[in-house]
């Protein structure tokens, strides 16, 4: 059962309006989607926390705006880091039984054996894009590198995911590596290495697709 968050409609959408939003402890929102018509909204930051450590980063929240209620997501935060508060929250309206392509991040578990004899971990990746109905979206994924050698490496397809959800990466793109700590001193010598050889280049945040 999704929970429910109550959100009220902007129809002051100045800049003063939205200052005085955050003075009453409320953040500005967006909700749009396929299926609904773009509408600003603000909602409760206390509320909004509670939700969030309640449903996880990406579960389906249930969005009340004046008494309509949307299954929503939430897609994207603006956040003032000098505050550390939230300053506009994205919500996209979603079906449950249809399909959306989201970004989950990529989570490292475990001590791997290889950093232990003196290797050094690299993880060119910290976010993978999957498609999944919005229930069996992950809060994270989890990868177990505790049996990581050094010269060893992960790759998407070694990732399980259970048929829940399907990962938008190329199986062979790198999320996990483990350096002899030698050719992690050449690389943070200036990457003396051959040219023309791009092909584990480390620091590739992410792979096109090409259209399957």
């Amino acid at each position: 059962m999704s929970t429910v968050l109550h959100a009220k409609e902007r129809k002051e959408l100045r800049h003063s309006a939205l200052r005085k939003i955050r003075e009453n402890g409320n953040i500005p929102a967006i909700i749009y989607g396929a299926k609904v018509e773009s509408k600003p909204v603000f909602i409760s930051s206390a509320d909004l926390t509670k939700t969030i450590r309640t449903v996880g980063r990406n579960g389906v929240i249930s969005l009340d705006v004046d008494g309509s209620k949307h299954d929503v997501v939430l897609t994207d935060y603006q956040e003032d880091f000098i505050k550390n508060e939230i300053i506009h929250v994205d919500f996209l309206a979603v079906d449950k039984s249809s399909k959306i392509n989201v970004e989950v991040r990529l989570v490292l578990v475990g001590d791997a054996a290889g950093v232990k004899d003196g290797g050094v971990l690299q993880q060119p990746v910290h976010q993978l894009s999957i498609t999944s109905t919005p229930d069996n979206i992950p809060p994270q994924i989890e990868v177990d590198i505790t049996n990581l050698q050094v010269g060893e490496t992960v790759l998407v397809g070694d990732i399980p995911s259970a048929g829940a959800f399907t990962i938008n990466h190329e199986d062979e793109e790198v999320v996990a590596s483990i350096l002899p700590p030698r050719q992690e001193e050449e690389i943070n010598a200036g990457e003396q290495q051959e040219e023309g050889h791009p092909d584990n280049e480390e620091g590739r945040e992410t792979t096109p697709v090409e259209g399957e």
